[in-house]
C-alpha cells in the first residue's frame, strides 16, 4: 500500500463524511450549527484519524492508537445520527447508520490485522 488512499476504510469514511454533510443540510437552520456541526465533525474525524495513523505507520502503536480514535469517532458519529433520527424522524438516516455499522466492523478487523501482522 502506497498511500492511505489505498485503504478501503479511508475511502468509505471519506464517502460517508460527504453523505453526512449533505444530511445535515436538511436539518432546521438552528440545528445545522448545533447537532449538524457535531455530527459533521465526528464523521470527518474518522477519516482524519485514519490518515494521521497512516502517517505514523512506522510506529505500530501510534498507528493502532489513531485507528482506535477513528473507531471512537465512528461510535460518536453513530450516536449523533441516532439523535437526529430521534429528533427529526422525517430525515432519513437509517441507510447511513447501516453503512457506518459495516465500516465499524471493517475498521475493527483492520485494527486486529495491524495488531497481529504489522511489521515496523
Amino acid at each position: 500500500m502506497k498511500s492511505y488512499k489505498d485503504l478501503d476504510i479511508y475511502n468509505l469514511a471519506f464517502e460517508y463524511a460527504l453523505e453526512v454533510h449533505q444530511i445535515t443540510l436538511l436539518l432546521p437552520k438552528f440545528e445545522v450549527y448545533e447537532q449538524g456541526s457535531q455530527v459533521r465533525r465526528s464523521s470527518k474525524s474518522i477519516k482524519d484519524n485514519i490518515v494521521e495513523g497512516y502517517g505514523r505507520k512506522r510506529y505500530k502503536q501510534d498507528f493502532i492508537k489513531h485507528l482506535v480514535y477513528a473507531h471512537a469517532s465512528l461510535l460518536e458519529c453513530v450516536s449523533q445520527l441516532e439523535m437526529i433520527q430521534g429528533l427529526y424522524p422525517e430525515i432519513e438516516v437509517a441507510f447511513i447508520l447501516e453503512k457506518y455499522d459495516a465500516l465499524g466492523a471493517k475498521l475493527f478487523k483492520f485494527i486486529n490485522y495491524v495488531e497481529s501482522n504489522w511489521k515496523t
